[in-house]
């Protein structure tokens, strides 16, 4: 009798010591980024130092992905916490748009945040004579991994242009960094590229090579509407690049999916939004999000923990 009463004890004794360890359970987040040369994946390291310097027993880990869609259809499959994106592309998800790589309606992404636009960036090797839109018949061009964000936004400028795929000399369906390295050697004509201003890929080829930044006039932006909108690369922003060239822009999303628990998207959101300085000392790009705009008209719906941290802000 003596013997199981210690037993008891030693038994009880165990689940308290085991209560607050499970409590002290690793978080793991997975952040799906894009390739290494956009603005996505220097973003995505950042976050993951302010995660595991602030987020209690989190454990971040940065995946370099094809981008957009295959993020979306990850965080669908529960393989990843948080998620770059770009607007359209989440629309098309939410949607269940199979054109564009989406098998059914993704019914588990959340919005975290909006962030910061996409500048639609055309550049092209200067002894190549591209200077317009139609100049890129016949030539050969980069549009981005096959249905990611980026090919999704070069199909729907050229459409808007007139042309399509079928115009052009050569499409290679490539990453940023090696586009730039085709380009360098002389084996591709141009590429183009979704990111933030002043994407090391284009930085990189403009410092190597005489580039030209290819303009998209409102008037092909405005044929496409809604989620593009009509923006300026500034004079400056790449090596030779001296006057202010017409684009087009898509706003980038941060989401996450809808079983991951209130607490810990409120952590990862909040914890964003206070440590922004380290975000734009990473990339420019950062620069542009808005903590009054983040919250605001969403392609999907917010993630309750998100929605709890923008109200307690007052900007929802």
């Amino acid at each position: 009798m003596q013997y199981k009463k210690f037993a008891r004890l030693g038994l009880l004794a165990g689940a308290i010591v085991a209560a607050p360890l499970a409590a002290q359970a690793d978080q793991f987040i997975n952040i799906l980024t894009g390739g290494t040369g956009g603005v996505y994946y220097p973003l995505g390291v950042a976050m993951s130092k302010i995660y595991a310097d602030q987020i209690k027993s989190s454990k971040p880990t940065v995946q370099a992905t094809k981008a957009s869609v295959e993020n979306l259809n990850l965080l669908q499959q529960g393989k990843g916490e948080i998620a770059f994106t770009l607007g359209d592309s989440l629309a098309d998800a939410w949607n269940g748009n199979t054109e564009v790589g989406f098998k059914s309606k993704l019914d588990k992404l959340r919005t975290v945040a909006a962030i910061y636009p996409n500048y639609i960036q055309i550049a092209a090797l200067k002894d190549s004579g591209i200077k317009t839109l139609a100049d890129l018949k016949g030539k050969k061009l980069s549009v981005g991994a096959p249905k990611s964000g980026t090919e999704l936004n070069a199909r729907a400028i050229l459409h808007a242009a007139g042309m399509s795929y079928k115009d052009l000399g050569q499409v290679q369906y490539l990453p940023f960094n090696e586009s730039v390295e085709l380009m360098k050697n002389r084996q591709l004509d141009a590429t183009l590229i979704s990111a933030g201003l002043g994407v090391s890929a284009i930085r990189d080829l403009c410092a190597s090579v005489e580039c030209t930044i290819v303009e998209i006039p409102k008037s092909v932006t405005d044929k496409i509407g809604s989620p593009y909108l009509a923006q300026k690369i500034p004079a400056g922003t790449y090596h030779g690049n001296d006057k202010d060239i017409e684009t087009a822009a898509v706003q980038n999303y941060l989401v996450t999916r809808s079983n991951l628990s209130d607490a810990v998207v409120y952590d990862m959101t909040k914890t964003l939004f206070d440590s922004l300085p380290a975000l734009q000392a990473a990339h420019a790009a950062a620069k542009a999000i808005d903590l009054k705009a983040a919250g605001k008209n969403p392609p999907v719906p917010l993630h309750p923990g998100a929605e709890k941290f923008y109200k307690e802000k007052g900007v929802l």
